[in-house]
C-alpha cells in the first residue's frame, strides 16, 4: 500500500505528539505539501524519513506546522479594550492577584504585551503570566526576548522606551522587569492537561486551524481552566458560535466571560 497523508499523520503523532487529525485537513495538508516541495523531498514518506534523521528539519516542521505569526500590540483596538475595560474588570474581581494564561503564545510578543500594559495598573512584582506553546524553539526565542524593529511597529512608543534596551540598529531586547512577569513552558492544547484557576486566558488566531470538534473541546477546557467570572480573549479572525453552550457569554467583541 502506498504511503500517503494518513500514514504520515500517524507517524508524525508518534514522533511529535502532534495530532494532525485535529487540524483542518485540506488546509494543513496543503501547507505540508508546500513545505515538502520547498525542501526538495519526493513525498510524505521521503519527508518523514528525513525528519527522523535530521532534528533540525523536524524542528523546522514543527515551527511551520504551528503557524508562528506574532507581533507586539497586534490589532491595537483589542489591546485598547483590554486596557480600558478588561483590566478594571479583572481588578474588581481579583484585586492584584490576577493570573493570565497566554496559550499558544508563539514568540512571546503577546505575553510581554500583556505585562507591559498591566504594569501601568499593577506592580510588576505581582503580575503573573503563564505563556505556553507547543514549539520549544519559539519558547527559547521568547525567553531571550530579542525582537526586530518590525515586530514592534504597532507597539506604542511609551512601552518601547520604558521596557526595551537596544541591541543593535534593528533589534531591541525586553528588560528583565517585564521578563520576570512571564513564565514560559511547553504545552500542547490538543493533548496536555490544562492549567486551572486562571483569571484570564488569551488565545488568539490559533483555533481557526482546528477542526470544529477540536475547537469545541478546547473552549470547554478553557472554561474549566478559568476561575469564576474569568475572561477569554480571542483573536480578530475568531468567534465562538455556540458561546452559551460552551459556558461563555460575550462581554465585548473578542472578549467572553465564564458563566
Amino acid at each position: 500500500m502506498a504511503y500517503g497523508y494518513e500514514e504520515f499523520k500517524k507517524d508524525v503523532y508518534k514522533l511529535t505528539d502532534i495530532n494532525l487529525d485535529m487540524y483542518k485537513e485540506r488546509q494543513m495538508k496543503r501547507r505540508i505539501e508546500s513545505l515538502i516541495e520547498r525542501k526538495g523531498f519526493k513525498g510524505f514518506e521521503d519527508f518523514y524519513k528525513g525528519m527522523e534523521q535530521d532534528k533540525a528539519l523536524l524542528r523546522t516542521f514543527v515551527s511551520y506546522l504551528t503557524i508562528n505569526v506574532s507581533q507586539f500590540y497586534r490589532n491595537p483596538m483589542q489591546w485598547e479594550t483590554f486596557e480600558k475595560e478588561m483590566i478594571p474588570y479583572l481588578k474588581k474581581h481579583y484585586g492584584d492577584k490576577i493570573t493570565i494564561w497566554s496559550a499558544a503564545c508563539s514568540t512571546g510578543d503577546e505575553p510581554y504585551t500583556l505585562a507591559m500594559i498591566m504594569s501601568k495598573y499593577i506592580p510588576t512584582s505581582k503580575i503573573k503570566i503563564i505563556a505556553t506553546d507547543i514549539d520549544e524553539d519559539v519558547i527559547a526565542f521568547a525567553k531571550d526576548g530579542i525582537y526586530s524593529e518590525k515586530s514592534l511597529v504597532d507597539l506604542p512608543d511609551e512601552y518601547k522606551k520604558k521596557f526595551f534596551k537596544r541591541v543593535d540598529d534593528n533589534h531591541r531586547q525586553v528588560l528583565n522587569e517585564i521578563k520576570s512577569c512571564v513564565t514560559f513552558q511547553k504545552h500542547n492544547l490538543l493533548k496536555d492537561r490544562y492549567l486551572t484557576d486562571v483569571s484570564m486566558i488569551v488565545c488568539r488566531n490559533v483555533v481557526i486551524y482546528f477542526t470544529e470538534e477540536a475547537k469545541d473541546d478546547v473552549y470547554r477546557k478553557f472554561h474549566s481552566a478559568l476561575s469564576r467570572d474569568g475572561l477569554l480573549f480571542i483573536g480578530n479572525t475568531e468567534q465562538i458560535l455556540r458561546a452559551k453552550e460552551m459556558g461563555f457569554t460575550p462581554v465585548k467583541t473578542f472578549f467572553y466571560k465564564k458563566i
